[in-house]
Parts: C-alpha cells; structure tokens; sequence
C-alpha cells in the first residue's frame, strides 16, 4: 500500500511507454532534458536509441554516455549491450549545435531488431520556455507513437514577445492573444493543442500527451491545473503530464480524463425489491450516486441498467449520463463492469465505480481519490476508515484488461488484494464503509443524522 501523496512518478509511467514506442519532444522548456531523462529511466529494462531530427547543442551531446554517428551504425548493437542506451547525431554544425538524422533513418532504426524505444528531439526553440512551430517545423517522424509538446510554467505571467516565446506573432496570430500581454493559461493550452501548434504533424493513431514542465512550486501546480483543464477539453489530448525536472521522479501529475461508472443493474434479490429506484434524500439511490459523480468533474458518467432498466432510467430523466443496457445482467457484476469498460472513450485514464447502494461517498472525497491518483498513477485508489477499504474505487486503466477478465457475480475487490501493496488508501469518515443490505438498513441509514 501506497500512502496518497507519496510523491513523484517517474516519466516512463507517465508516458505509458510500451516496447515499439517511438518519443517525439518539440515545444520548449525542456526537451533535451526530457529525452534524456527517459532514456536513463528505460534503459535497464529495454535499449533506447536517443537522437535528434533537427539540431542539439555540443554541450548537451556532450552529456550523453556514449554517441555515434550515422555512419558508425555497426557500433550501435555494442553500446546497447553495454549502456542500454545510446545517442545518434550528425557532425558539427559549425554553430556549437550538432545535426541530427533523418525520418528515413528513423524508420530503418525502428526496424532494427536490438532497438526497443527512439527518443527523438523533433523541434528548436532557442532555448524559449514557449513556442509556435514554424512552417518547416517540427520534423516529426510519422512513426511517432508519442508526441509531447513541451512548455516551461516560468512563461506564465511574462510580456507575450520574442524575449519569452519563440516565434510570438505566430502565437499571437493563431489565438488573437495581443502581443506584449501577460501570457495567461489558456494561451499555453490552445497553442500546446493547436493544430498549427503542439499537434503540429501529429501521426494518425499517434497519442498527443502535452508535458507542463518547471513546475517548482505550489504556484506553478496552480497554473499547471488550470492549464490541463484547458487541455483535457480538447479531443485531440489524450494526457497531460505536469513535471519538475529538479526531482528524482520529474512528474508531478498526470491529467487524464476519469469517467464514473455507476454500476444499477443488480436484481437486489436479497432485499426484494430495486434498491436503485428508491427514495434517498430528494432524489433516489442511483441519481444521488450519477449526481455525485458529476459533481466530482468525471467525464463521462456510465450508468450501467440491467434490472427494471426502465424504472432506473426514469430515475436518471435529465442527468447528463451515459446509459449503457447489460442483456447479461443476471449473469453477476462483472458483466456490468465489463459493459460500462467498453462504452468509455480510448483516451480514459481512470474510472470510478460506484454502487448506488452505497450512497456516503460525497463529491469532495472522490475528487481526493482522483488526485491521489494524478499524483501517483497507482493501480487502484480506494478510499479506507480505520482500515477498512470503501466505495467508491478508482481502477487505472492499466487494469482494465484484467477488470474485463472478471466473471461471475465478482468485482474489483480481488483486484485490490492483488495490487494491495501498490494500491493508494485515501482516508474518509466512517460513512464510506455504510451500504443498503437489507430494509432495516435502509430505513436506519436513510433518518437524518
């Protein structure tokens, strides 16, 4: 077990990389760090090829353990053996930068049999924390699977002009945000998704994770959080990465979007009657479960129908929920789960599952479930009293293969064995521990304190 804010997460998790992955930074504020930064953390496990398709600085070749030329491919496989990474670059560009390869090379390295990740710096930015791509930028392999566009936190606040953003009347034209003022948040976030911007030559199929980096303080997580709201708005994002490359584990946060699953479509045979239809407070069980999802930010909101789906559904008239029917309902929970995992947009990081007869978990205790897992990209978040594990829990998507491999009238609880020492417990007040088991129950629970 995790506790909820043990910090840091390095950025291979955050990047979700695979075997095959290829890496591409552009943007500004970091991205000769990062591309080594990633190396170094990949390299025990798989043999990382780090390169450029546009130009380096001598001095931050100079940092790499080993380069080679294009030429002196033959050396590659050794140097993999031996370091697990290596940087690829072209001679000297008579300007104190080095050159870098091209995509043709690119593609004939991912071919190689001994090269499991390319990490490629794809873009310049004269050293700008900020930018908009020129029309001969960035030089984007279209093998890329990954593109992160990078932009420094330190911009925030600074005159819009060419002192603090490369190419600033290109920012200022493709926004309307007047030149000479104050960069604000939602400048970063449009030009860091913008088609003529960040998701410049975007690959079809490739993820685009924008990285806010020089997130130093607790101003700078403000700043950041505001940003990535901005950005996880946009289709085109599929997460955001807030990182601090002064720490041992760079990344702060990953924003992702996280949807809440209601699951009410359970027979209740045991209570003898539809426990989700009925009243609770000024509404009924499963509204008051959809409500407190909604009202916690998670986008989108799966109700999951099997029994009475009818009744459940009048319960839910004008909610801005997803109604997913489950035709194997009588078959146990884990149909549910796996009906409401297939429904969710392929860009979902996370998701809530809720159960409407467990109705004491308020907007306030999910939203903390969801920043322990920003903070921490755990496998599972769950809130805990005294020991004793809750609902509502957050699974990531990193589980959702084995969340669908479920049978049976079982859920995510052995799960929560499985991953107990990686899992993260939130502390909440005794009531997350209440459900509706029998009438007694309900009639008990339901009396205002």
């Amino acid at each position: 077990m995790q506790k909820n804010g043990d910090a840091g997460i390095s950025l291979a998790q955050a990047l979700r990389i695979e075997r095959g992955a290829i890496v591409s930074f552009v943007g500004g504020g970091g991205k000769t760090t990062s591309m080594f930064r990633l190396a170094s953390e990949l390299c025990s496990a798989l043999r990382v090829v780090t390169t450029t398709t546009t130009h380096i600085s001598e001095d931050q070749a100079r940092s790499a353990a080993v380069s080679i030329q294009p030429e002196d491919l033959d050396k590659l496989g050794a140097h993999l053996d031996r370091l697990g990474n290596c940087l690829i670059i072209g001679p000297p560009d008579g300007k104190g930068r080095v050159t870098g390869v091209s995509k043709e090379f690119i593609a004939a390295l991912h071919n190689r049999p001994d090269v499991d990740v390319i990490v490629i710096e794809a873009d310049g930015s004269r050293s700008r924390p900020f930018k908009a791509p020129g029309e001969h930028e960035p030089v984007v392999s279209e093998l890329t699977t990954i593109l992160v566009p990078i932009a420094g936190l330190n911009v925030i606040g600074l005159p819009l002009n060419e002192d603090n953003v490369h190419r600033a009347e290109l920012v200022s034209s493709l926004i309307g945000a007047p030149l000479g003022r104050p960069i604000a948040e939602e400048t970063v976030s449009r030009i860091l998704a913008h088609p003529q911007g960040g998701a410049r030559h975007l690959p079809a199929g490739a993820r685009l994770v924008p990285m806010l980096n020089k997130a130093d303080t607790p101003g700078d997580l403000n700043h950041a959080s505001l940003i990535a709201q901005g950005l996880l708005a946009n289709p085109l994002v599929d997460s955001v990465i807030v990182s601090s490359m002064k720490k041992a584990l760079p990344v702060r946060e990953v924003w992702a979007p996280v949807a809440g699953v209601v699951l009410a479509a359970g027979q209740a045979t045991r209570f003898g009657a539809t426990k989700q239809v009925l009243p609770w407070q000024e509404t009924t069980l499963v509204a008051h479960s959809a409500q407190t999802a909604l009202d916690a930010g998670l986008d989108p909101v799966v109700v999951v129908l099997g029994h009475e789906a009818e009744k459940v559904t009048e319960a839910l008239a004008g909610l801005p929920v997803r109604l997913v029917h489950n035709p194997e309902f009588k078959m146990g929970q884990s149909t549910s789960i796996r009906k409401s995992l297939e429904s969710l947009p392929l860009r979902t990081g996370a998701a809530v599952f809720f159960l409407a007869d467990h109705p004491f978990a308020d907007a306030g205790i999910v939203r903390t479930i969801v920043q322990a897992h920003r903070e921490t990209l755990a496998p599972a978040c769950v809130p805990v009293f005294e020991g004793q594990r809750g609902n509502p829990a957050l699974f990531d998507k990193a589980l959702f293969g084995e969340l669908r491999a479920l049978s049976g009238d079982t859920g995510g609880r052995g799960l929560l064995e499985k991953y107990r020492d990686r899992i993260v417990e939130v502390p909440a007040g005794r009531d997350i521990l209440m459900d509706i088991d029998t009438t007694e129950d309900y009639e008990r629970l339901r009396r205002p304190k």
